[in-house]
């Protein structure tokens, strides 16, 4: 499978404006929300990694409230190599499972360690948009948590033609569901995108145009203020995307699991018990019909980790 995104560099980007490596911060000085975006969550998702870079090399004008953009995991991304790049998603631990008291106190790890350092900056966001890209080519999905009012963000946002409402995974808490994101009774917002196969170049104009709605919908800069680059792609929000519920998760037993088909994601399988997989000789079966599979990958096989979602439409579940 081809990977076709260069690999970005980030010396000058990595410096910060806050003391803090990868950390940008920018103020207006006028009242507004604070929005987050963060790229390198793991360190082989280039995508938004080269629209953070893109908007900083334009020069960011917040005309309300703040910006932050955060590069994450440096150090997972300074192990890239084209040619394992799945080696670099993560040193230590997955940098989108430790979001968790616990885990954030533990400083043996890398990613705990630079987590824990930037806990502060997602703690003061209002908004968080968190970049990243798929193991496997499969149409761009935005991925939305439970909370109504991030399902709502994610309809009105457009960014992709499908919104998954899911828990979250059994491994882990992601950075989308910490602290104020993940409080029902709050009202700071937070969307994760999938902006498709990591080596897809058309994975960087899906993070591009992610950004852009985000900064539009959070009020805190115009349009005309982003690269131009960007504006030619005359890109339309989406203006009925299909909502898929996650019902299950399905978790790898063992190192044992295998798929009967090469699945890359967005399937719909039609009938109920339909055998899509072996999970450490179980068969796994489709529970209803008009299933959709969402984000099936073995490239990041141990045992506890999901292999796929299984998912129906709203439509579904009215019937």
């Amino acid at each position: 499978m081809a990977f076709n995104v260069e690999v970005p560099d980030l010396s000058q980007e990595r410096v910060g404006n806050v003391g803090l490596p990868g950390v940008w911060h920018f103020d207006s000085g006028k009242p507004g929300p604070s929005v987050l975006i963060t790229a390198l969550v793991h360190g082989n998702e280039l995508c938004g990694a080269w629209a953070l870079k893109e908007l900083l090399a334009h020069g960011v004008d917040v005309q309300n409230g703040k910006l932050t953009l955060m590069f994450c995991n440096l150090a997972a991304f300074d192990t890239f190599d084209i040619s394992k790049h799945d080696a670099s998603r993560f040193v230590d631990i997955d940098f989108n499972r430790v979001w968790t008291e616990a885990r954030l106190g533990n400083t043996s790890l890398v990613e705990t360690q630079r987590a824990a350092a930037l806990r502060p900056w997602v703690e003061q966001a209002d908004y968080l948009l968190d970049i990243h890209s798929m193991h496997e080519p499969a149409p761009p999905v935005l991925v939305v948590g439970t909370l109504p009012r991030n399902i709502e963000l994610g309809v009105e946002a457009g960014i992709a033609e499908y919104v998954i409402v899911d828990p979250g995974h059994p491994d882990g808490v992601r950075m989308r569901d910490f602290a104020q994101f993940g409080e029902p009774s709050g009202d700071a917002r937070a969307l994760l995108i999938e902006c498709g196969y990591h080596g897809d170049l058309s994975s960087i104009d899906i993070a591009r145009f992610a950004v852009q709605r985000i900064l539009a919908l959070s009020g805190i800069m115009d349009t005309d203020r982003l690269p131009a680059q960007w504006l030619e792609q005359q890109r339309q929000p989406v203006a009925q995307p299909t909502v898929l519920t996650v019902t299950e998760p399905v978790v790898a037993a063992s190192m044992d699991f295998t798929f009967t088909e090469p699945w890359q994601g967005m399937e719909m399988i039609k009938q109920q018990g339909t055998v899509i997989g072996h999970n450490n000789g179980q068969p796994v079966t489709t529970p209803y019909d008009n299933c959709t599979l969402v984000m099936p990958s073995l490239r990041q096989l141990i045992p506890g980790v999901t292999v796929v979602r299984l998912a129906r439409t709203e439509l579904a579940q009215n019937d």
